[in-house]
């Protein structure tokens, strides 16, 4: 499994697509977009990242970077969403950090 996590708007879709030659709907028939979304309603994570890492791409956003949130909810689902992206980064065969496009590759063998 490869795990793309990268800032909201960075070009994590955009890269994939072009990197493996793919449209989008041969992409999204692969892969799991947006799993952050997925930790706040999941009870087990372990299981939740288990399933996940099924797909041949799981692409996240990051939400650990800036100002923690003041209201209580908003910071448990932050540091769930943290908690996904570890155990699916563990998982992962390759992790890639894209960032305004450019991909980082932070852990297997990636040419980008």
């Amino acid at each position: 499994m490869i795990f793309v996590i990268g800032p909201m708007f960075s070009g994590k879709r955009e890269y994939l697509q072009k990197a493996l030659n793919l449209t989008l709907e041969e992409l999204s028939a692969q892969a799991a977009f947006d799993v952050e979304t997925l930790a706040a309603g999941e009870e087990n994570l372990e299981d939740l990242a288990a399933r996940l890492s099924q797909y041949d791409f799981v692409i996240a956003n990051e939400v650990g970077c800036g100002v923690v949130p003041m209201e209580a909810e908003q910071r448990r689902f932050r540091e769930r969403a943290g908690r996904l992206s570890c155990l699916l980064a563990q998982r992962a065969d390759t992790v890639i950090r894209v960032c305004c496009g450019l991909p980082q590759v932070l852990k297997g063998d990636w040419k980008c």
